[in-house]
C-alpha cells in the first residue's frame, strides 16, 4: 500500500520541522516537499502532485489564501490549513480559504498542549483530509462567486402550512456551501434561518461576523433565551447545542452527538417538535452522519427537507446518510438549494 504524500507549507522553520517530524514519524505518511511561501507551494504542488497539503495562512511572497485560490482552480488538492491565527483579520482569511476550497483547519501546537495530543490530532486530520475528493473552484480564475447565476429550482406547493423557519446543517466544505445559499436567497428573505456548522475554537469565534459580510442577510451567534421571529441567520455557538423551544433559542451543554457539539441532529429534532409541517431544513456537505436522523424527524413531522447532492458536495457523507434514510424529499445540487428555499418564502408572501 502506497504512503500518503504530503507537502508541508510553513514559513517558520521551527514549526515546519516539527510538522515534518510528526508526519514522517507515521509509517503511512511521506513528506514529499517543504515550502516556505505561497509561490513555492504552488510550484512544488504542480511538480510533485501531493495527496495533501498542510498550509499556513500567513506566508511571505504569496499568502496562504492566494495559494489556496490558485491551487483549487488549477491543481485541486486537499488542503489542511494549520494556523495559529487569533487576530480577526487573519481568522477571516482562514474562512476565505475554506470558502475557496480548503478542506479543514486546525491550530498550530501550543506550549501547554498535553504531550502527544496535538500530534495525534494532526495525523488524524491529515488522513481524514486525504479522503476528500476535492472539487475545482473557479474562484481563483474569475474572482468571487457571487456573480455566478443560480439555476432556478422549485418545490411543489405545500398546500398545508406556510413555512415559518429554515434550518441548515453543514460540516466539511460547509463555509463555501453556506455562502452560496445565502447569496442565492433574495434580499428581504422573510424567514429566520438557524445554522449549525462544525467549526471549533479558536476558528469558530468570528465565523458569524465573517459570514455576515458575505451576503445581504444578517448573521449572528444565537444567544440563550433569545426570542425567535425576526428574519436573519442565527448560528450555534461553538461547543454548544442550539435548540428551539416555545419560539425561543437556547444553547445547551448536553452530550455530544456523533462526536459533535453543536450537533445538527439536536437542532433539527427540536425544529421538528416545535414547527412540524411549517419547517424546512437542508443538510449540506459534511463527513459522518450528523443531521440525517434529524432531517428524517422533520420530514416525518410534515416539513420540507432537502439534501445536497453528491456531485456538488465536498464530502458526500451527511447528505448521503439522509438520502439512505429517506429523510430528503429532494436531493439537489448546491446551486439550486437557495432558489428552492426562496420558493418557500414566496409562498409565505403570497398565501
Amino acid at each position: 500500500m502506497s504512503r500518503l504524500r504530503v507537502l508541508v507549507v510553513e514559513d517558520s522553520l521551527t514549526v515546519r520541522k516539527r510538522l515534518c517530524e510528526v508526519l514522517s514519524g507515521d509509517p503511512d505518511i511521506e513528506v514529499v516537499g517543504e515550502a516556505e511561501d505561497g509561490k513555492q507551494a504552488i510550484e512544488l504542488c504542480l511538480a510533485l502532485r501531493p495527496d495533501v497539503i498542510t498550509l499556513d495562512m500567513m506566508l511571505p511572497v504569496m499568502s496562504g489564501l492566494a495559494a489556496t485560490e490558485y491551487l483549487m482552480a488549477y491543481c485541486p488538492t486537499p488542503i489542511l490549513v494549520v494556523s495559529s491565527s487569533i487576530n480577526r483579520g487573519e481568522l477571516f482569511k482562514t474562512y476565505e480559504a475554506l470558502a475557496a476550497g480548503a478542506v479543514e483547519v486546525m491550530e498550530k501546537p501550543k506550549a501547554n498542549e498535553i504531550e502527544g495530543d496535538w500530534e495525534r490530532r494532526l495525523l488524524g486530520m491529515v488522513k481524514l483530509v486525504a479522503r476528500v475528493k476535492v472539487l475545482t473552484h473557479v474562484r481563483g480564475r474569475f474572482g468571487a462567486r457571487n456573480d455566478i447565476p443560480v439555476v432556478p429550482s422549485t418545490l411543489p406547493p405545500r398546500g398545508r402550512q406556510n413555512c415559518q423557519i429554515v434550518a441548515l446543517g453543514a460540516s466539511t466544505g460547509g463555509p463555501a456551501a453556506i455562502v452560496e445559499i445565502l447569496r442565492a436567497l433574495p434580499t428581504g428573505f422573510p424567514l429566520p434561518v438557524l445554522l449549525v456548522i462544525h467549526i471549533g475554537e479558536p476558528f469558530g469565534t468570528a465565523f458569524a461576523d465573517w459570514l455576515d459580510g458575505q451576503s445581504p442577510h444578517s448573521v449572528n451567534i444565537a444567544t440563550d433565551g433569545m426570542a425567535l421571529g425576526k428574519p436573519g441567520v442565527y448560528m450555534a455557538k461553538p461547543d454548544r447545542h442550539l435548540v428551539v423551544r416555545n419560539h425561543r433559542l437556547y444553547l445547551t451543554n448536553g452530550p455530544e452527538r456523533h462526536s459533535c457539539r453543536p450537533s445538527v441532529d439536536v437542532l433539527f429534532e427540536s425544529v421538528a417538535i416545535e414547527y412540524g409541517a411549517s419547517a424546512a431544513a437542508c443538510l449540506l456537505t459534511g463527513m459522518g452522519q450528523d443531521g440525517a436522523r434529524g432531517l428524517l424527524a422533520i420530514r416525518q413531522a410534515g416539513g420540507t427537507t432537502i439534501a445536497q447532492d453528491e456531485a456538488s458536495s465536498v464530502v458526500y457523507g451527511m447528505p448521503r446518510e439522509a438520502a439512505i434514510l429517506g429523510a430528503a424529499q429532494r436531493v439537489l445540487p448546491l446551486n439550486e438549494i437557495g432558489a428552492a428555499l426562496a420558493t418557500l418564502a414566496n409562498q409565505v408572501r403570497h398565501e
